[in-house]
């Protein structure tokens, strides 16, 4: 297991992705936040398989890069960034588990997001509701720090997590109308035996408020279950939903079931339709989503 290379440095890490992207090697990536779990991992080891299986010949180079950076463009103003969950000491661990082989971590936001920054993107329709109406700017971030991400690395594919649903859905969107010419590569959500989906900001939990996270899982197999024994109807499948989660004492951000191409609100729920929910356990929100049979 060989610990991957360190670059703190964006236009270091830059001028290295070009030179091989000239050279014809295969370059996957996977940008994080950091504080990786297993979810993490299951993009990583994604990232060395595609940048491997892609090579046009066994001599053909190829790299699995990951970048970790707490992008605070991303967050409101009174959100967790000051105490989002860091370790790069573990997280280059992991990633050399995974076998990654290099790793952009910029040691200053500053690096990213230099003094008089004003460029920014904005994906409009994949924006509208659910978290980009609870959170407001948020998708603006996401999508300029993922543009930079992908214009500083130049991959032929990059691997994200189908946890964050409609993120995914706003990276292809300005992936596809800004002919980035990447492959975009979503992973399922991996859970804990319990069925917790597993997050970062799950670190901020008590062992009671764990518990409690349950329901939105719980909440989302019961919906989905219900449909497959026929209840298409979203209202009814959404209020069962909020009165589990009700019921184990967490706060509904919101419970909606969705198109999964357009994320618009469907009023019966068709194969494939993505039941998502947000809400509040303790002062912790945590995010989940189910596809419908």
């Amino acid at each position: 297991m060989r610990t991957p290379e360190l670059i703190t440095d964006p236009a270091a890490w830059q001028a290295r992705c070009r030179v091989d992207r000239e050279a014809g090697v295969r370059i996957a990536v996977v940008p994080t936040m950091g504080y990786l779990h297993d979810g993490h991992l299951s993009l990583l080891r994604e990232a060395r398989r595609l940048a491997d299986h892609a090579r046009v010949s066994p001599r053909q180079e190829a790299l699995a890069l990951a970048t970790i950076f707490v992008n605070p463009t991303q967050f409101g103003p009174n959100e967790d960034l000051s105490r989002y969950p860091r370790d790069l000491e573990g997280d280059l661990a992991k990633c050399a588990a995974a076998g990654i082989d290099r790793v952009l971590a910029p040691s200053d936001p500053a690096q990213i997001f230099a003094p008089g920054h004003e460029t920014w993107v904005s994906v409009e329709r994949s924006t509208q509701g659910l978290c980009g109406a609870s959170r407001p700017g948020h998708f603006r971030g996401v999508a300029t720090i993922v543009a930079k991400l992908l214009n500083l690395t130049l991959p032929h594919v990059a691997v994200f997590g189908e946890k964050d649903f409609q993120q995914l859905a706003v990276i292809r969107a300005m992936v596809r109308d800004l002919s980035f010419g990447v492959e975009i590569v979503g992973m399922p959500i991996v859970r804990e035996a319990d069925g917790l989906a597993l997050s970062s900001r799950n670190a901020y939990l008590s062992p009671e408020e764990r518990g409690r996270a349950l329901a939105l899982s719980r909440a989302l197999f019961e919906a989905r279950d219900a449909a497959a024994r026929g209840d298409r109807d979203a209202e009814r499948l959404r209020t069962r939903a909020r009165e589990r989660l009700a019921a184990a004492g967490v706060r509904a951000d919101y419970v909606e079931l969705v198109d999964p191409d357009t994320l618009a609100p469907v009023a019966r729920a068709a194969p494939g339709s993505v039941l998502l929910v947000a809400a509040f356990v303790g002062t912790t929100r945590l995010i989940d989503n189910v596809r419908l049979p």
